[in-house]
């Protein structure tokens, strides 16, 4: 990490921490002290199910807007049903600079909550049924764990289908 980056997790991270302090709900900031790239390595981290690593994917469309998605870390987002849902069409795969400028979070990180700007967030079915999930906190090293529950309503979040299940999407 250059110390650009490390500058840009740690003002997530405050970010992050005192939009948390800002709201009634729990939630924890976890720092395992190894990084955590990939949904494997952070369930391993915190010893807990693969399917409790939620992801914040940021799409955008060819015009510049923007909408989130939220899904299981072990599942494939599937940009086409988002589209239906936000009613942004041709969505692809936010650059990171879009990610930083939309969430105030570097990609990587993206916290599911206290983003920098509003914007469409939909979020998982399959998420709703968990307790408790895990997702970015604003940087590699960092997870925050929240209630689904909590999730949607500080974000206004729209919940449904969209993943495409594992067995069937193609790499």
């Amino acid at each position: 990490m250059t110390t650009d980056d490390s500058t840009v997790s740690l003002a997530g991270e405050a970010q992050l921490r005192a939009f948390l302090a800002a709201t009634e709900i729990w939630a924890e900031v976890l720092t395992p002290g190894v990084p955590m790239p990939t949904v494997p390595l952070a369930a391993a981290a915190i010893g807990v199910r693969e399917e409790q690593i939620i992801k914040s994917v940021l799409f955008k469309d060819r015009s510049g807007s923007v909408a989130l998605a939220i899904a299981s870390g072990t599942a494939r987002i599937d940009r086409h049903r988002l589209s239906q849902i936000t009613g942004l069409p041709s969505l692809t795969l936010a650059d990171p600079d879009s990610v930083l400028a939309a969430t105030g979070y570097p990609a990587g990180g993206v916290a599911p909550v206290g983003h920098a700007s509003r914007f469409p967030v939909v979020i998982d079915r399959r998420v709703m049924e968990l307790d408790a999930v895990y997702g970015g906190a604003g940087s590699e090293e960092t997870l925050l764990r929240i209630a689904p529950t909590d999730i949607a309503r500080l974000t206004g979040a729209i919940v449904d289908d969209i993943t495409i299940a594992v067995s069937a999407a193609t790499p």
